[in-house]
């Protein structure tokens, strides 16, 4: 049971959830972008953080190729 809720952590910290004032402040700083712009990726490709930090490399952001 305990491998189950590991699982759970670990696609939770790989998901971004733009309606929590948190999450925004935290993943825009870990991409150097504004909550705007974060916001504006998860628009556009889903709430996976290695998409969104493709996105965001993509669009000129401070955001290297790793996702975490």
């Amino acid at each position: 049971m305990s491998d189950d809720k590991r699982k759970a952590e670990m696609q939770y910290r790989m998901r971004i959830y733009v309606h929590e004032d948190s999450e925004l402040r935290d993943w825009s700083k870990k991409y150097s972008c504004t909550s705007e712009e974060l916001k504006a990726a998860v628009k556009a490709v889903g709430n996976m953080a290695g998409d969104v930090a493709k996105y965001l490399a993509g669009q000129g952001s401070g955001v290297t190729s790793q996702a975490q």
